[in-house]
């Protein structure tokens, strides 16, 4: 039976799953899917292409129907909502937010790119700000949720001195402090940022 290209890109994104994006190798995805490697060729000439192939299933989780924003919607609250689900798909797999971020070519980003940018220009913002917009909430969200999804080692954790952290850094340490003592949360910390950049 012929591989298919969907079958192959299943089995990339439970390997990133299993194993993060260091993970993800033809040799290894090529060994679980019982073939040769020149069989995976055939659909993806290298794991770039690959990666960009998984970045739009990773994308079509959130964004396979695009709808504009509803006429007596603040475009502020439409971006908002918007910018959540990216960050929702980005989320859904294991490495996510480096593996969209580094598909440059992504048709599916530059889709809600292009609804986003003009929803603000129908709006009444002008071009430049509403790329400028657009672009800046599009990478802290990249950001935040490779931030997110970076995972620190025991080793390092027990290698941290706290005290040391905070005496060199109070004003730092008090900002933190004083933000999550309010009992908000990681995703509060998204939404916040995200409403500084749009509002």
């Amino acid at each position: 039976m012929a591989l298919k290209k969907q079958q192959i890109i299943k089995e990339a994104l439970e390997l990133l799953n299993e194993s993060g994006l260091e993970g993800v190798t033809l040799r290894k995805l090529a060994s679980r899917l019982d073939v040769q490697a020149p069989a995976l060729y055939w659909h993806f000439k290298n794991k770039h292409v690959l990666v960009n192939e998984m970045a739009e299933t990773i994308l079509q989780t959130e964004f396979h129907d695009l709808t504009g924003r509803k006429n007596d919607e603040p475009w502020q609250d439409w971006l908002l909502k918007l910018f959540h689900r990216l960050r929702k798909a980005l989320l859904s797999y294991t490495d996510g937010g480096r593996v969209v971020a580094g598909a440059h070519l992504s048709l599916t980003m530059a889709d809600v790119s292009e609804l986003a940018i003009r929803t603000l220009v129908n709006a009444g913002l002008n071009l430049q700000q509403s790329r400028l917009i657009v672009l800046t909430a599009t990478r802290f969200t990249f950001g935040h949720v490779i931030e997110e999804q970076t995972n620190i080692t025991q080793k390092e954790m027990q290698d941290f001195h706290v005290e040391s952290f905070n005496q060199a850094h109070p004003t730092l340490a008090a900002g933190i402090e004083e933000y999550f003592s309010a009992g908000k949360t990681i995703d509060d910390l998204f939404n916040d940022g995200l409403q500084m950049i749009i509002r």
